[in-house]
This record gives structure tokens, sequence and C-alpha cells, in this order.
């Protein structure tokens, strides 16, 4: 047992975990960040997404990658993990969302967020290197075509993201903090982003926030999870003691340090799981609210693969454009590297049904209709080469309640509609654009057989209210029921985006820490 004591310790190091390491850390607090994942370099990530022991995490068969796969009843679930969190492995883009995302959910009426968060989001852009993508490849051309058949042209757009491009391997001296940053290098266009940057050009948080803040003195601790938290005092000195254990070993060693402040940042699968936990044991005054309120984003990830061995989906950053159809639906497409062909194992057509069997049997159909064009398909050489994702978004909400199960959480429909896969605007606008770029569709096998939608955005679960009967968090992120404890990652976003969230979540995680005050030693 450590008697190591900490001003705040700080629950995960994505972006939420991120910026409070380091905004603490200018406030005079002692911090230490907890992280569950590995700590990575650019020469550490895989070279494709079939090196699975570093870009799968799944512990149980010992593989520690840096992107992890969950699966509930009603959605399927990509994250992120290791000291940086989901910028490990997110496709770098730092979209603001449209106003209805300001004036909805249970955080609209505390304080016109709109304007409250904008001096927060330059901030964060700031932080983060935000930039306008400069070369719109392949997959975003065929993407601009579409856009203007629909006479919506407008309406694409490259998109901001967080990466260098200077020039291309070039290794430069720090380009952001005035030298008190890392060297970097330029963006080679190689569409890696998502199985982790090995050219020191994507601005992950390990580069930005967490390397300041460690310069700072706030100590990051790699490869353990948190598993409790109990209440020391009320006198608000050495409150909490937080119990921790190795999340890469076999034997798993506990260890307990005292903190007197306590930030969950670990992402919805992680914070929400963590307080369902100690809703029921260690923190009985944490809000009922707990695991309420999860958003999918309502997104589908719809894969569009050509047999034209020439084509070159693969070449440019993870995202480089987004067009918006109509005022409720954004469209990026995504891309993965040469070589990374891993999602062509769970491939199969997409076709809409009201059910399973009628599924299976218009995909049936498909394959003893058209037996060569699916045999050229699932056997193409490259498959990432090939193959473009089109992940499909939409504002329009719909709230899930992750609860605990008997050994995990489960998942439950709360209020809206299902999540589903089978998005018919999704659908009608995928032909369009595979009309475009002669390609077919597919979905992931999860999908097409049992209608589980994937999302690489899940949100909510600690969601802002105005009392502790309506949200597990006020307005400036603080649990209620308890005090020096906060909530700053995805988990505290209380309305749906509808765009890649990763931005807001830094922004709002930045007024949070804005509002915490400086130490007094």
């Amino acid at each position: 047992m450590s008697e190591l004591v900490y001003d705040y310790v700080i629950i995960g190091s994505g972006f939420g975990g991120a910026v409070s390491a380091l905004r603490l850390s200018e406030k005079d607090y002692k911090v230490l960040v907890i992280e569950k994942g590995k700590r990575y370099s650019s020469n550490d990530f895989p070279k494709t997404n079939w090196h699975l022991k570093k870009w799968l995490w799944l512990p149980s068969f010992r593989l520690f990658g840096i992107m992890k796969m969950t699966f509930f009843r009603h959605i399927g679930i990509l994250s992120g993990v290791g000291v940086g969190g989901g910028s490990l492995v997110y496709a770098n883009t730092l979209a603001k969302p449209k106003k209805v995302f300001y004036q909805s959910g249970s955080w609209a009426k505390l304080a016109d967020w709109e304007s409250e968060l904008e001096p927060f989001y330059k901030m964060a852009s700031t932080m983060l290197g935000a930039v306008t993508n400069p070369n719109l490849e392949l997959g975003d051309q065929y993407l601009h075509k579409l856009a203007v058949e629909q006479q919506r042209e407008i309406h694409f757009e490259p998109t901001k993201v967080s990466v260098f491009f200077g020039e291309a391997d070039i290794t430069v001296s720090d380009p952001y903090f005035e030298g008190k940053g890392p060297e970097r290098a330029g963006c080679n266009q190689c569409g890696g982003c998502m199985t982790g940057c090995r050219y020191n050009a994507k601005n992950t948080l390990d580069k930005n926030y967490l390397y300041l803040a460690e310069k700072n003195g706030v100590e990051i601790l790699a490869e353990q999870e948190v598993i409790d938290i109990t209440e020391k005092s009320a006198d608000g000195s050495n409150q909490y003691e937080v119990t921790y254990r190795d999340s890469t070993k076999l034997f798993k060693r506990k260890t307990k340090i005292s903190a007197k402040g306590v930030v969950f940042a670990g992402g919805v699968l992680g914070t929400v799981k963590l307080l369902v936990k100690l809703k029921s044991s260690s923190l009985p005054n944490l809000s009922d609210q707990v695991g309420k309120d999860v958003r999918t984003n309502n997104e589908g990830l719809i894969f569009s693969v050509s047999a034209n061995k020439e084509k070159d989906f693969s070449k440019g950053i993870a995202i480089g454009s987004i067009y918006h159809p109509n005022e409720n639906t954004h469209i990026e497409p995504v891309r993965y590297a040469k070589g990374s062909g891993f999602w062509r194992l769970g491939m199969l057509p997409f076709v809409i049904g009201s059910n399973t069997f009628s599924r299976l049997f218009k995909i049936m159909i498909e394959f003893l209709t058209k037996p060569f064009m699916y045999f050229k398909l699932y056997t193409v050489k490259d498959f990432a080469k090939q193959s473009i994702v089109l992940l499909f978004m939409q504002h329009i909400d719909s709230t899930l309640s992750l609860n605990k199960g008997l050994f995990r959480l489960k998942s439950k429909v709360t209020s809206g509609q299902k999540p589903t896969a089978f998005i018919p605007k999704a659908k009608a606008i995928v032909e369009q654009y595979n009309q475009i770029s002669g390609g077919k569709s597919f979905v992931y096998v999860s999908e097409s057989i049992f209608n589980i939608p994937s999302t690489a955005h899940i949100l909510g679960g600690a969601v802002m209210g105005d009392t502790i009967h309506n949200g597990v968090i006020d307005k400036d992120n603080k649990v209620f029921g308890y005090e020096h404890m906060y909530i700053c990652d995805g988990s505290a976003i209380s309305a749906n985006p509808g765009v890649n969230p990763s931005l807001t979540i830094t922004a709002i995680s930045e007024r949070a820490m804005s509002k915490v005050p400086q130490n007094k030693i």
C-alpha cells in the first residue's frame, strides 16, 4: 500500500484526461494520470491492422494494442486505448457541431453553450494543431462529385484535422509551442492514421497536452486500471483512496494511493463502467442517472469496395472531407493504409431487411446471382487500397442506458428509436456514391446479421443536469454528491453532436478545468 498523496488522480489519458492533466499542473496541483493501455512511440505502432498484438486491445488473448471493440445488444463500439487515449486511433477530425447540439439534451438550459464554448473551441483547436486538410484524394473527390450531383456543392468541405502538414517525412523542431513541444515530421499521406501514426505527423495527445503536462511534473502511470475509489474524509484532506491494478500482467498486483480529488476521463466504456460499479458499492451518493442518456451519434459504417486494382483509396489522411446532404446528416470517407485489410474478414453485402432471415435470404440471392463479381471483391489483393469506409452520422436523437449486468454492462433502449444498422438514407447515398466510384457496399457481419450498428463515437452516461435528479454532473463537470470530483470525457457529452466529437470533448474539458481554482500551496 502506497503512502503517496496527490492533489488529483486522473483516470484515463484521452482528450478530457490530457486537458485536465495539463491545466491542473499549470495551477500547481500534484497530478497522477492512470492509463489502462500501453505507452506507444511512433516506432511502436503496427504497420497494418493485421498486426493484432499492437492494434487490437483484447487482454484475454494477450493483445495489448490501441483499439478496442466492444459489443452490446444494441451497439458495437470502437474505442482507443493507450497513453493518449482515442487520439492514438482516431481519424484526426476536429469538427464543430451544428446549432441544434447546443440546444438539446439534458444540458440545453444550463448555459448559452454555443457562445460559452466558443473561446474553448479556439483554445482546443490551437492546442491540437487544427488545420484544413490541403489534399483531397480519390475518396474525397468522389464525395465532391456526389455533392455536385445533388446540387449541394457548397455543403462539401475539406475537414479540419489534427495533423502537421510540413514537408513529407522531414523532421523539424516543434512548430506549435515555441520550442517547448517535441520535434515533428511532415505528413506523407500514407492513410495510416487509425493504426497509429508511424511518421510523427499526427498531433496525438502525447505530443501536446500530455507532453507539456509531463514537463510540468505530471506523472503518467501506464498499464494500470482503477478498480475502486473510496471516500476517506469529508474535510478535503486526502479525501479519496484510489485502488488500481495491473492491466497487462497475468498476476494483477493491487496498489492504493490517496488523492484530494479525482477526474474521471476513461471514456464512456471506462468511466461509466466504473461509476456503475462504484454507485452500488463505495460511492453510493452518485446520481441515479449514472449510465443513462448514452448516445451513439446515430452512425453507420459502410464499406465501398472496388474490384478495380488501379484505384488507390488509401492515399491521404484518414478523413479528408465531409459532406452534409441535409441539415441532420453528415458523411465522411474514411481510409486505411495499404495492407490494412483486417476488416475484410467480417464483410457481407449491405442489404436491408426487417429481420435476420430476410437479410440472410437477400445476401444469399446476392451471392447466387453475382458470384463472379463477389469473388473478385472478396479476393482483391489489397483490401484497404481498393476500399473506402463511408462514415454516416446524424443529429437525430435516441438514447440507451448502460446498466449493471451479471458479468458486464448491458444496454437498454430508453428513448427514441432503437439504433439500427439499416438507415435507408445512408443506403441511398452510398449507392449513389458507388455509381460514381464503381464500388459495391458491404457492412460488418454484426450489422448485416444481427442489426447491431457500429459507432466510433459513443457518448453520454454521465451527463449534465441542474440537479442530481437529472444529471450526474453540473454544468462545470463537477460530480453531484462529492467534492473535488469531475468527469471530463465523452460520457459527459449531454446531447448528440452528429459529428466527430473529439474537439467538443476537448473544449468542454478546457472549460471545466478553467473553473478549478489555483492551488493554494
